[in-house]
């Protein structure tokens, strides 16, 4: 009985220990923890993009977001204080930071903020002036989360930590000397139409800044504002407001002056530490603060960050990945994290929105939430087929989203950014997206919808402001009179000008993916038109080149050829890099290099000799082509060595611009 007696209490001992174990694995394997949002924040180092990259695509451009996946709003630590196009908030090799920032900086882009303030506690004497402020930081005193940022501001001796939900941010700011203790506010608005008020008597500052757009209207209002509502839980003892460094103090608002905002001192007394809590709104300063109120109301930091924290594991559960190769599962998670960044919810919880492309017309959308900033032209090709598997509710609502700018706008849009119509890139691609939901059963179409997705196919606005504005395909009526764009169409009023074998190739695979919409439908008359179109893509190859060549209208091709040089008539890429993008139709591209073995034998030249280039879209589903020519053994061993060499654990560990997760 003795001996029973022990047994029974050592595997009873066994058991709580196991228990214990199995709990210590469980905290050290949180998905989420495997996130480094610094990956990819300073120039690529990557092979390809060191041989290949312009200055501008050699950088990421992803930013240490804290973030509900796809937030409304993102928060980041700022070294570069400006809304201009192409310059992140966030750069890992800058030396200063110059704040924190609620941004709507779309992730990955060269692109530009908007709507976004900036918060900059300092210490000491009250400097204004956006360098003048900024404080030496170090990566050793960083700590960067997707749940919460940390960092000590070495000028000032101030611990900054701060955390969010889907449309607010809370900060808890440690003024450790407890000198004369400042926060400043500045609406990062280039153009000077920024506007802040502060309330002394209910410890709130308010304020808002007008969005504006590049790529159709470079510059112009976008028709909405970043709203903002600061509450803080210590008193002030001193308050104003400032332009251009310069202070006026005891003034409560300032509007429409360049490099303007405000600025408060707190009254520490025995304490170091304030929290700030910021609810941010694209409809009005009260939905800020209702916002606030929902989301965080009277948590305290680890409440937020903790709920922030689940929500990622969550999602990144969705996907496991068995590896030991811990390095492995931190590039990989940390791509995830980037994938789920963007497009970005745009409507308060409650379901108010600003209409698209209006001047600040407010809708309600009851279900589900309303989404923005598509970077279409990259992300058709692999982020959106990936939410159809990982996210598919939400991928549901952004093709709603979609389909209701459609409705709004009176087109369907090409690629929609600040909530508006542009140019930005070529295709037509928002086509893709639908077409790939209407397959997988996410989403049915109506029948005025189908006829907004005739619309781009078959029509150009009557009105030019319209077409000026981004409404349409760019050069269709070439496209429709050639079956191929010539180059004499050098594509007016577009960002990306010329171009024109680019935008044959992937308006023939935009009619491809309408024409399974058309047949699903039983539209058998335009499917049987926009299957003939879909192949139009052989309207531009060059059987003596075995590549896509500029062609004009008489049918001739431009004599002067560099098959492996960027040409104006090819996107961001080289004739040979482009040849491949036939996605709809693998066999008849093959025909036209004569046979399988041909093919196979160019992608292996295009291979071995380094044509490829990861760091950009083009040519992102060329490793796979091999699964068409009888070689998958080759795209396995290809796609493993872009794992391997393309994707780094350091700052420049990502080989190009993410474009909202596509890389």
């Amino acid at each position: 009985m003795i001996i029973k007696k022990y047994s029974v209490r050592f595997y009873y001992l066994i058991g709580i220990l196991l228990l214990h174990i199995n709990g210590l694995n469980a905290q050290e394997t949180k998905l989420v923890d495997f996130v480094n949002p610094l990956i990819g924040t300073a120039n690529s180092t990557t092979e390809s993009a060191l041989k290949f990259s312009e200055k501008r695509e050699g950088n990421a451009q992803v930013v240490p977001f804290v973030s509900a996946p796809f937030g409304m709003t993102q928060w980041t630590p700022e070294t570069q204080s400006t809304e201009q196009k192409c310059i992140a908030p966030y750069y890992y090799n800058d030396t200063h930071l110059s704040g924190f920032r609620a941004s709507h900086w779309i992730s990955g882009s060269c692109t530009q903020d908007y709507g976004s303030v900036t918060l900059m506690p300092t210490s000491g004497d009250l400097t204004l002036g956006v360098e003048e402020r900024k404080s030496r930081f170090f990566h050793d005193k960083e700590e960067s989360t997707p749940y919460s940022y940390k960092v000590h501001l070495e000028d000032y001796n101030i611990n900054v930590s701060m955390t969010a939900s889907q449309r607010s941010g809370l900060f808890i700011i440690d003024y450790l000397d407890k000198k004369d203790a400042h926060l400043i506010i500045h609406p990062n608005s280039d153009e000077g139409e920024g506007y802040v008020e502060i309330h002394p008597e209910q410890n709130e500052i308010t304020g808002y800044n007008p969005a504006h757009r590049i790529y159709q209207g470079w510059g112009e209002a976008a028709g909405f504002s970043g709203y903002f509502v600061i509450q803080y839980d210590t008193a002030i003892q001193d308050y104003g407001v400032y332009s251009d460094g310069q202070r006026k103090p005891k003034k409560v608002s300032i509007e429409k002056e360049l490099n303007s905002g405000a600025y408060i001192t707190f009254d520490l007394n025995q304490k170091t530490k304030v929290t700030v809590r910021v609810g941010t709104s694209f409809t009005s300063i009260e939905a800020a603060r209702e916002n606030l109120k929902q989301e965080i109301g009277d948590q305290n930091f680890k409440q937020v960050s903790q709920t922030l924290k689940s929500e990622w594991e969550a999602l990144l559960q969705k996907i496991k990945v068995e590896s030991e190769d811990l390095k492995f599962k931190e590039r990989f998670y940390t791509a995830m994290y980037h994938s789920a960044l963007l497009p970005r919810i745009f409507n308060d919880w409650n379901g108010d929105y600003i209409k698209f492309a209006s001047s600040y017309d407010i809708a309600n959308k009851s279900k589900g939430d309303y989404y923005v900033d598509f970077s279409m032209w990259d992300t058709f090709r692999a982020l959106h087929p990936l939410f159809t598997l990982w996210v598919p509710e939400r991928a549901k609502y952004m093709m709603e989203s979609l389909l209701l700018k459609a409705d709004q706008g009176g087109w369907l849009p090409i690629f929609p950014a600040w909530n508006n119509y542009t140019a930005a890139m070529i295709g037509d691609h928002v086509q893709a997206t639908i077409a790939d939901a209407v397959a997988k059963n996410l989403i049915s179409i109506t029948d005025k919808q189908y006829a907004l997705l005739l619309q781009n196919a078959f029509d150009s606005p009557a009105l030019e402001i319209d077409y000026i504005q981004g409404k349409g395909r760019r050069a269709l009526a070439s496209y429709l009179k050639y079956q191929f764009i010539p180059l004499e169409d050098d594509v007016p009023n577009s960002f990306h000008k010329k171009e024109q074998v680019s935008r044959t190739l992937e308006y023939a695979y935009n009619d491809f993916v309408l024409y399974t919409i058309a047949l699903r439908l039983g539209d058998t008359l335009n499917a049987s038109k926009l299957k003939k179109r879909a192949m139009n893509y052989k309207n531009v190859f060059s059987q003596q080149n075995q590549s896509v060549r500029g062609r004009f209208k008489d049918g001739s091709f431009i004599e002067e050829f560099e098959v492996n040089t960027r040409q104006s008539y090819i996107t961001e890429g080289t004739p040979f890099q482009y040849t491949w993008f036939v996605p709809h139709d693998m066999n008849g591209l093959i025909e036209l290099f004569g046979s399988e073995d041909q093919f196979t034998q160019n992608l292996d030249r295009f291979r071995i000799n380094g044509n490829y280039w990861h760091g950009n879209e083009p040519g992102h589903h060329i490793p796979f082509l091999y699964n068409f020519s009888g070689s998958p053994w080759k795209t396995q061993q290809w796609v493993r060595t872009i794992a391997r060499e393309e994707y780094g654990n350091g700052p420049g560990g990502l080989s190009g611009n993410d474009d909202s997760g596509q890389m």
